[in-house]
């Protein structure tokens, strides 16, 4: 994997076409499971990692908005929310990841999109727990090998700071971290280099030692400019593999 930058820890290339454009607006191509240091990272090429810091959601733990809205709505208004141009939702996670509340989330949708849609904002709000659907298979028993491996396990996530404190409660994986930064608490949110930068400062920790995790890669592409090394995350057994690698 350091040797050769850009080619999966596997050995073998990933079709462009395979890489999963769902989600979040200009999400650049980008393989999974591939250590990346481009950028200010590429500096770091060949260094031992010794800190590994990660996302939370689809990389820790399963967050599906999907999940919410099922027992209330049909499919077809569950496709429309979760269509950014149609509902804005994913403009507005931006926005409360970066600190909005709650109640200023909903009121943009209301604004630039009115109904059904600032009412199904609420709801997903309301019933945000149900979108928290288990553990990442795996991610318990990385943590405790990085951990008996002298490895720092760090968190570094997009999170509305209210919704946040559910998932705090109730997952306690996230507790088996030896610290956490959250976008919405510092108002700050990746991709933006400051959040990276703050992150390092919080954990005492230097870019050079340590890579990120992330299922987004505009995520690892942010990392990469702060100097961190980084992994776009799919596959458990593939990731475990880069970091032995590493």
């Amino acid at each position: 994997c350091l040797k050769r930058i850009g080619a999966q820890c596997d050995g073998r290339a990933q079709n462009p076409s395979e890489v999963d454009m769902k989600g979040w607006p200009g999400e650049p191509q980008m393989a999974y499971d591939e250590l990346m240091a481009r950028d200010a990272a590429a500096a770091a090429e060949g260094a031992p990692i010794t800190q590994v810091i990660f996302d939370f959601g689809n990389v820790l733990l399963y967050w599906d908005p999907e999940a919410v809205m099922i027992p209330r709505y049909s499919q077809r208004l569950v496709d429309g929310f979760l269509d950014n141009d149609i509902s804005s939702f994913y403009d507005v996670n931006d926005l409360m990841d970066a600190g909005a509340s709650l109640e200023e989330g909903i009121a943009y949708v209301l604004e630039h999109k009115g109904e059904p849609w600032a009412s199904m904002m609420r709801y997903y709000v309301d019933n945000f727990r149900d979108s928290l659907t288990g553990v990442v298979t795996g991610a318990r028993v990385l943590i405790d090998d990085l951990h008996a491996a002298g490895i720092g396990v760090w968190g570094l996530s997009n999170w509305q700071q209210d919704l946040y404190q559910i998932a705090d409660r109730d997952c306690d994986l996230l507790g088996m971290l030896d610290g956490k930064v959250v976008s919405g608490q510092v108002r700050m949110r990746k991709p933006n280099r400051d959040i990276y930068e703050y992150a390092l400062h919080s954990f005492g920790i230097r870019a050079r030692d340590s890579v990120f995790i992330d299922d987004k890669a505009m995520n690892i592409v942010g990392a990469n400019q702060a100097g961190i090394r980084g992994i776009r995350f799919r596959d458990p057994r593939k990731l475990r593999a880069c970091l032995i690698a590493a």
